[in-house]
């Protein structure tokens, strides 16, 4: 696999499909306990938009990796860590292997020279306070 991966991976029109579908079973509560629906307010549009993801939990905090990349809803926030994003792939490695450049089960110095471009982010309470 090379280690080149774009900034952002367009969905196909089957995925577009498949991911409103299941954000919908999400949304309802019918899917696995580690997925969730991520709602972004629009930047131009002021609109509200929710995409399905997985959440990624290690000892005791959550963390969200965008494995297409700077899609909409992450460009107004950044993060990165290569433990996060091998421990997510080796995690979700069935629905998400075919974005990363690197196998699943990589060490993370795999990981060092893709890791800005796949924004991560820790799910703190309101508050601020880790629980």
């Amino acid at each position: 696999m090379s280690a080149h991966a774009p900034d952002f991976r367009e969905p196909s029109g089957v995925e577009r499909i498949f991911n409103k579908a299941f954000g919908l079973f999400v949304g309802l509560g019918l899917a696995p306990s580690y997925n969730y629906l991520v709602q972004v307010r629009g930047r131009k549009t002021g609109r509200v938009y929710a995409a399905p993801v997985n959440l990624l939990e290690i000892g005791g905090r959550r963390f969200l990796v965008a494995p297409r990349g700077r899609t909409q809803w992450v460009r107004n926030a950044a993060a990165a860590g290569e433990e996060i994003l091998k421990a997510y792939l080796d995690r979700f490695r069935l629905t998400v292997q075919r974005y990363f450049p690197v196998p699943a089960g990589s060490g993370a110095q795999a990981f060092r020279d893709i890791a800005d471009r796949y924004p991560v982010f820790e799910l703190l309470p309101a508050n601020g306070t880790p629980r």
